[in-house]
């Protein structure tokens, strides 16, 4: 399915002013335009979108039938015929080249130029002859590298692009032939080469290819077996059967089919390797990995002619990242390849797959009308037809963001999927289109109306009547009329066009939501593509084209947020990547009068409902946080409490949060959570009364489960810091059993970790990380009480130990009344030993006489008088007592061994 919209993606026109009729051209690099007709070839300076400069012209040794512009070396290469023998020549230096008459340098490949003569290179253009054993029919150049790939009957050959380095001052670009790729049962009529992909077609065939620097299975080159005598035999006889068959007007057409990986095998196609290049050659091709073989059976009935059922406009595509070479040298710059994309087309239906990873057919383009060529852009699929030029939108950009961000599709980051529909932008009537290339936002054309459908003149019966008349104008040859013109549409700047998108969107907000969503999300992939490849925009250009990225997540938030579509969660990832704060997100809710009546879709109550878990460090507003509450009492009662409890709301009045909690149906979840959230925000009004009689409601093992539930009625997080609420305040004076019991269920079921416990409890009582308030220690004994799995006892046992013993040592009361005694601790926990004998004899005497550490001395000689204890820490633990040997009591436990 493809959709259609109207969208102006091209911009002014401008005509090539070539004198001759182009039979060939190409484009490339920064601003090189190259018109081939007969034995010349023109250059162009294409710059800007109103200027085509004529920059210089060379004459060729024949008639071009084939040529290529290479970025990476700048040079040109065109395969030439002259006296029906074919030549293969690359011309370097080009741009130094004034007049047709200028000198010339005409060297052979690999022919080594002494330094001396080497100097004349620097002002003329060099010509690189290329013998081949074949005539070549068709060439590719590597984007990436330079490479020279050549198609020849039953075989490529390839050239490696070299940099040598004559002199200090003097370097020469010169190829060497490294490789040849002999391919049996197929000849190449287009080719594309890109950095070790290879991608060959011939009528109705493409093979995909991968040349592998190391041969990591020795099963990767494929050999295939010598056919025997008798498959030979039954091959001449279904020839004999088809040639017959032929002669009586019926055609055999092969059946359909798809390979891939080592299944090509069964194409019947055979590739082997040959290495013609030096033994020090950096790269050396020595195995090859097949990707994909299809082959075509059109429906002549379908196509009605034959004959012109053929594929056409093979191109790979490489989507990189630029960077420098680590070593500073190098023809281009290092270019780390994120993906690959192969594309090509029968009349009716174009084909683009992915290759690098995987290869899969991504997008089908089916045409409204027969194709004659088409060029793949990171941002559109351009086509011509014999009256029209076709843009459509292609999924490149998708499929790399999906590929290369590990974040993609999670509730941080979100891209439109591959999978999406095309869609065609725009059909541009022309007449008489017989080509097309592209470079930049360039997109060039040559149109040509064909001379039947010039309609004729018609003469005035006056002239009809003269006989003399018809005589004179037959002498008369008539006048050729030229009816060609090669020009150069320039395409719209992504942005411009990004905002014609959004424009277009808008009328299908309340009317189809999947056509406003997809628009949208061309639009996002458009911004995306280009911001892929801004390597070369101005500081400027790339500001305005990030600031248009986020609007374009804001807008696709805005889409999934409001509209009742499947995915509507995905209106989180996208409002994050939008870089909107969460009220900026509510400002542009369209809210409307009656407040209880209006309806939230389930994308913005999902965005709304993360962001408070996330804590933001934002504040909502107080009528924006009472705009909160009314969305979740209408939507989502059952989040409400989770609401109000997240920092982010602590600006809503409490009357408000109050008038809400009061109507919830607490039958539907726990009354509970709902009891402690009332409790909460009682204290904040300041009724104690209202706050008792909500905690009275339950009992304690149920307030922990309400605290469970919900750990941000104690514990917040603001600016990466703990902060304890009003509530936890308040529990620490009123109720610190509860409160530690309460933490004990958080961390028991891995709401809080241990050290965020910790500091939870030394923020809550105002004490600095060195000092151990009673709560905290209140909070271990308990932990050794419960026993959690997730606790290391011997971390523990050191804790508890290390602060009976300071406290002792500095006699240092605790600063509150602690919650289980000695006593307590010995029938509740295991992991105290059995007291002495003695050890009350040694309480009860004149220098134990303060009570206030009769607990602490206790719990120590309870912990001390335990098998594990001594397996804790010795070092550590002995260095602590060793600090506290000045005490008297502390001091009698050494003398008798027992610590």
């Amino acid at each position: 399915m493809v959709q259609l919209y109207n969208l102006h993606p091209f911009g002014s026109q401008q005509v090539v002013p070539c004198q001759r009729e182009p039979e060939q051209f190409c484009c490339g690099g920064p601003d090189a335009l190259f018109v081939a007709s007969g034995c010349k070839v023109e250059a162009f300076a294409v710059q800007g979108t109103e200027l085509c400069q004529p920059r210089c012209s060379f004459s060729t040794l024949g008639r071009v039938l084939r040529m290529a512009y290479s970025e990476a070396g700048d040079y040109l290469v065109a395969i030439e015929e002259k006296s029906k023998t074919t030549f293969l020549r690359a011309y370097m230096n080009w741009r130094n080249t004034r007049t047709e008459n200028s000198r010339v340098c005409i060297r052979m490949v690999g022919h080594s130029v002494e330094a001396p003569f080497c100097e004349s290179f620097r002002d003329q253009m060099s010509i690189i002859e290329m013998p081949l054993s074949e005539a070549p029919l068709c060439i590719s150049c590597c984007p990436v590298k330079g490479d020279l790939l050549v198609g020849c009957p039953n075989k490529l050959v390839l050239f490696t692009l070299k940099y040598c380095i004559i002199s200090e001052d003097v370097s020469v670009l010169d190829f060497e032939r490294s490789l040849i790729i002999h391919i049996d049962n197929i000849i190449p009529v287009e080719i594309s080469f890109c950095v070790g992909y290879v991608a060959v077609m011939s009528d109705l065939e493409v093979l995909i290819l991968k040349l592998e620097s190391e041969p990591t299975n020795g099963e990767r080159v494929k050999h295939h077996p010598q056919k025997t005598n008798n498959q030979l035999k039954q091959m001449e006889d279904v020839s004999n059967e088809a040639s017959q068959i032929e002669s009586e007007d019926f055609v055999i057409c092969l059946k359909p089919m798809e390979l891939l990986g080592e299944k090509c095998e069964q194409s019947g196609i055979s590739v082997k390797l040959e290495s013609t290049g030096l033994a020090d050659e950096k790269v050396k091709y020595l195995s090859v990995q097949h990707l994909l073989y299809r082959r075509f059976a059109p429906d002549i009935s379908f196509y009605v002619l034959s004959d012109n059922i053929k594929l056409h406009s093979l191109q790979l595509l490489p989507i990189h990242q630029t960077g420098f070479p680590p070593d500073g040298k190098g023809l281009s710059q290092e270019k780390e390849l994120l993906n690959l994309f192969c594309f090509f087309s029968l009349p009716h239906v174009g084909y683009l797959y992915m290759v690098v990873k995987s290869v899969e057919l991504m997008s089908v383009y089916w045409y409204p009308e027969k194709s004659q060529q088409a060029v793949l852009t990171p941002q559109f699929l351009h086509v011509i037809t014999s009256q029209s030029l076709q843009c459509f939108t292609v999924r490149c950009s998708a499929a790399v963001a999906h590929d290369k961000d590990l974040y993609m599709d999670t509730t941080f980051k979100a891209c439109p999927p591959v999978s999406m529909d095309v869609c065609a932008l725009r059909i541009q009537l022309f007449i008489g289109l017989k080509a097309i290339c592209h470079f930049k936002s360039h997109i060039i054309l040559l149109t040509k109306a064909d001379p039947e459908a010039i309609p004729e003149r018609r003469e005035s019966p006056k002239r009809l009547l003269s006989r003399k008349d018809a005589s004179v104008r037959s002498r008369i040859p008539p006048v050729p009329e030229a009816g060609w013109s090669l020009y150069i549409v320039n395409t719209i700047a992504p942005v411009q066009l990004y905002k014609e998108m959004v424009d277009y969107s808008n009328t299908y907000k309340t009317v189809k939501t999947q056509s406003c969503i997809h628009l949208l999300s061309e639009a996002h992939l458009l911004l995306r593509a280009a911001l892929l490849d801004s390597s070369q925009l101005e500081p400027s250009e790339k500001t305005e084209l990030l600031e248009a990225f986020k609007e374009s997540c804001a807008h696709l938030g805005d889409c999934y947020s409001r509209l009742d579509t499947e995915q509507s969660h995905l209106a989180l990832p996208y409002y994050k990547m939008s870089g909107l704060s969460l009220a900026e997100v509510l400002a542009r809710v369209a809210w409307t009068g009656e407040c209880e009546s209006q309806k939230y879709e389930r994308g913005l109550i999902f965005y709304i409902n993360h962001s408070l878990y996330e804590n933001l460090d934002e504040e909502l507003s107080e009528e924006l946080a009472a705009k909160v509450a009314q969305i979740f009492h209408v939507a989502e009662p059952k989040q409400l409490p989770h609401v109000l409890c997240s920092p982010s709301m602590k600006n809503i009045h409490p009357s408000t949060a109050l008038h809400y909690l009061k109507k919830l149906d607490t039958c539907e979840f726990s009354p509970a959570l709902v009891t402690l959230t009332k409790a909460a925000v009682a204290l904040k009004m300041g009724d104690l009364d209202m706050y008792r009689n909500e905690m009275k409601s339950h009992s304690e093992m149920k307030l922990v489960y309400g605290f469970i539930l919900e750990p941000r009625l104690l514990i917040q997080q603001w600016k990466g810091q703990i902060v304890p609420t009003e509530l936890a305040i308040h529990l620490k004076e009123t109720q610190p059993g509860l409160l530690v019991a309460s933490v004990l269920g958080l961390q028991k079921n891995d709401k809080i970790g241990i050290e965020e416990a910790d500091s939870f409890f030394k923020v809550l009582c105002g004490k600095d990380e060195d000092t151990v308030p009673q709560l905290l220690v209140d909070f271990w004994e308990a932990q050794l009480v419960a026993c959690l799995p997730n606790v290391v006892l011997q971390e523990l046992f050191f804790k508890l130990t290390s602060q009976y013993i300071w406290r002792l040592s500095k006699r240092q009361c605790p600063d509150t009344i602690p919650l289980r005694t000695a006593e307590d601790l010995i029938n509740a926990c295991s992991h105290y030993g059995l007291v002495y004998p003695w050890v009350h004899v040694l309480i009860s005497s004149d220098s134990l006489a303060d009570k206030n550490y009769t607990e602490d001395l206790l719990k120590l000689q309870l912990a001390t008088c335990k098998k594990s204890v001594y397996h804790v820490r010795n070092s550590e633990f002995t260095d602590t007592l060793e600090k506290s040997r000045s005490t008297d009591h502390l001091a009698l436990y050494y003398s008798e061994g027992l610590i």
